[in-house]
């Protein structure tokens, strides 16, 4: 998970730490001595991500080196401005060819 800052990063760690026992994601923030047998990193800078196989980018730019994973998740609320943010980096992706696939998680389905 890339984040944006420093704090933001121990947040979601401290969030993710606290979940039930049942619920619980293994993690480590990058740098750690565990981070390379741990499913999910956290980091708010690129040096330290030692997986490539997804990347979740939780900020309002396109992660510069996003292209060395295997897939890119980005995640975009309902807030206009991270609206905004969010159709610039699908334009980003968009023009370099890369293939886009999009999931509306809020909209209602009917059986």
């Amino acid at each position: 998970m890339f984040t944006p800052d420093a704090v933001t990063s121990s947040k979601l760690d401290t969030m993710l730490w606290t979940t039930p026992a049942i619920d619980f994601l293994p993690h480590a923030i990058a740098g750690s001595r565990l981070a390379a047998e741990t499913p999910i990193i956290i980091d708010h800078q690129s040096d330290d991500l030692v997986h490539d196989q997804l990347l979740v980018n939780l900020r309002d730019q396109w992660p510069p080196f996003f292209s060395r994973f295997q897939r890119l998740i980005e995640i975009v609320s309902l807030d206009e401005n991270d609206r905004l943010a969010a159709r610039q980096r699908y334009g980003f992706y968009r023009d370099r060819g890369y293939p886009i696939k999009s999931h509306n998680l809020g909209k209602e389905t009917s059986d």
